[in-house]
């Protein structure tokens, strides 16, 4: 699980309690409670997001808010370590010898690169074919990211349509003065619903979406240009040197620590 993601939605709304009791008293949930803010707020906000989508990719999107709370299964280390290995087998056993190490990776799209190469495959071909899988996962991740921001913004209009509604009724009977005060503050809760979607749940979720998914491109570029960097019969320190171009200085000085450490380990024994 993604502690921080954890961490920051618990934290949010968290917050938002305390502003709400810490001053007033738990007392104080009750006026932020309204059985028709919610149904206008909510529920207005998922049909015109429903509206917007086909009901499969309106479940999927939904479901999407799961990938905000799932670690990586790769990072861009294990990866370029992973690339190395594969390197040194098809250097010391050839390309063929692939085919064996491909069965216990668990990375599909890793494993598809390496019976591509192991096939024989183009170069150019090869590029072009896991290239296109890529687009074709990117372009489903931006779309569940698209859901959220689109939710985000549906959440705050929908509040604001449930504000105008309950002023309206508001103004048609100003006969008791003194239930305007009560009667504005449930006409603004829905406004209250509507920022909170989109400022606890929605912004949130679709940044995670889009940084999860610029990390997981880089590191499937890392795997297109390693397999052909394989294919292409080169030594395997250059795979490296030209693999870790595509990290951080601070992730490169980390895989270089553990590749002296790991040698070190092996010259005692």
């Amino acid at each position: 699980m993604d502690l921080g993601s954890i961490i920051g939605l618990v934290g949010c709304i968290a917050l938002v309690f305390y502003g709400i009791v810490g001053s007033n008293g738990m007392s104080a949930l009750q006026s932020f409670i309204d059985r028709d803010s919610i149904i206008i707020t909510i529920g207005g906000t998922m049909m015109c997001i429903l509206a917007m989508n086909t009901i499969p990719t309106f479940l999927n999107g939904l479901k999407s808010f799961k990938q905000v709370l799932n670690l990586e299964k790769s990072d861009s280390g294990s990866v370029i370590k992973k690339i190395i290995e594969l390197s040194n087998v098809a250097r010391k056993e050839g390309l063929l010898s692939l085919e064996e190490a491909a069965s216990n990776i668990d990375d599909e799209f890793l494993k598809k690169g390496i019976m591509l190469v192991v096939d024989g495959t183009d170069p150019d071909l090869v590029r072009a074919i896991m290239e296109t899988e890529m687009n074709g996962i990117e372009g489903r991740h931006k779309d569940n990211a698209s859901f959220w921001e689109d939710m985000g913004s549906m959440g705050p209009a929908w509040g604001m349509i449930g504000t105008l509604i309950g002023l309206i009724n508001m103004l048609k009977n100003l006969s008791d003065m003194a239930a305007l005060g009560p009667a504005m503050a449930v006409a603004l809760v829905t406004t209250f619903y509507g920022s909170l979607i989109a400022n606890w749940i929605c912004a949130p979720v679709a940044n995670k979406l889009k940084k999860k998914n610029a990390q997981e491109m880089s590191v499937k570029g890392i795997m297109v240009e390693g397999l052909l960097s394989i294919q292409a019969g080169e030594n395997p320190r250059v795979i490296e040197e030209k693999l870790k171009s595509f990290i951080s200085p601070s992730d490169r000085a980390k895989i270089s620590a553990e590749d002296a450490g790991a040698g070190g380990g092996g010259g005692e024994g």
